[in-house]
């Protein structure tokens, strides 16, 4: 009988997302998370229903954009799951300057804002189901934050990176390096949109040949933090940007070395901007989401 009622669950929630047009987009709250003065700009995709909702706070790839992400938003409020997502500290309009330290403060912040007794109502919010979840920089960004935070129970990762593994590859590889760098030049005010905190690129975290990296953000080292958490991991066959090989299946190894039990690991045929899959996506986070309650 449980089996059946996993299957209904699975056909209405297709059903729902294929029934949706999403060119068709939510109209989210636009929300200010107030991080030690430091203004993030966000947005809150909100269930158009009565009561109080799980909600997710997923975190944008780098450096990110003002909508939402991959879609998942707008798609799992249809489903009654509200979704909060911003921009860090030195992207886009947010205030502040952007590395690894001030975007896992931003996220502090964010669990902050939505226990506030005004969000709380405004946003129809159930304290009780409040889950992470993150993709590309954000999915590692989510897994290094649940590592290092007890309370955090719940973290999903859409292709996300392990930055231990992306500094000790952007170390050895000389062509990548020379890629990567000419990226953040780029993206580097003024001529791009991200404002940088002194010691925040990649060229500086590498000094004489040291990867000079907070081990924290090295997922495989973190690994024993995460025991007790249900995870999600999710990547693509054909994802060039964070490898099967390289970031996710060693994390996965390592996760269920600590034995860790509750982990799923979910492979699609795609690419890092799953942009064929993202209605299965959007499914497989939703039954992850309610099938571990």
């Amino acid at each position: 009988m449980k089996y059946l009622f996993i299957l209904l669950k699975t056909f209405l929630i297709l059903l729902t997302l294929s029934s949706f047009s999403f060119g068709q987009e939510l109209n989210p709250y636009d929300i200010s998370i107030d991080r030690e003065n430091i203004i993030l700009k966000g947005k809150f995709y909100v269930v158009g229903e009565d009561g109080l909702f799980p909600t997710v706070i997923l975190l944008q790839g780098f450096p990110g954009n003002e909508k939402d992400v991959l879609g998942i938003g707008a798609k799992l409020t249809l489903v009654g799951i509200n979704v909060l997502t911003f921009n860090y500290s030195g992207t886009n309009k947010s205030e502040g300057e952007f590395n690894f330290d001030n975007s896992q403060k931003d996220i502090e912040a964010a669990f902050k804002f939505i226990h506030k007794s005004e969000n709380v109502q405004k946003y129809k919010i159930d304290t009780t189901r409040v889950i992470l979840g993150g993709y590309s920089y954000g999915g590692g960004m989510a897994l290094t934050y649940a590592a290092n935070h007890p309370e955090i129970t719940d973290v999903f990762s859409i292709a996300g990176t392990d930055h231990g593994e992306f500094f000790r590859e952007y170390a050895r590889n000389l062509e990548m390096k020379k890629m990567i760098d000419e990226m953040f030049d780029e993206l580097s005010v003024p001529t791009g949109t991200v404002r940088f905190k002194k010691g925040g690129l990649p060229k500086e975290i590498i000094k004489n040949g040291k990867i000079e990296l907070n081990p924290i953000y090295d997922l495989r080292k973190s690994a024993p933090l995460l025991t007790g958490k249900n995870i999600l991991l999710i990547g693509g066959w054909e994802d060039i940007n964070v490898t099967i090989d390289d970031h996710l299946l060693p994390l996965y190894r390592a996760l269920k070395n600590e034995k860790i039990e509750n982990v799923e690991f979910i492979v699609y045929h795609t690419n890092h901007s799953f942009k064929n899959v993202r209605d299965d996506l959007t499914n497989t986070i939703y039954n992850w989401i309610v099938n571990k309650d």
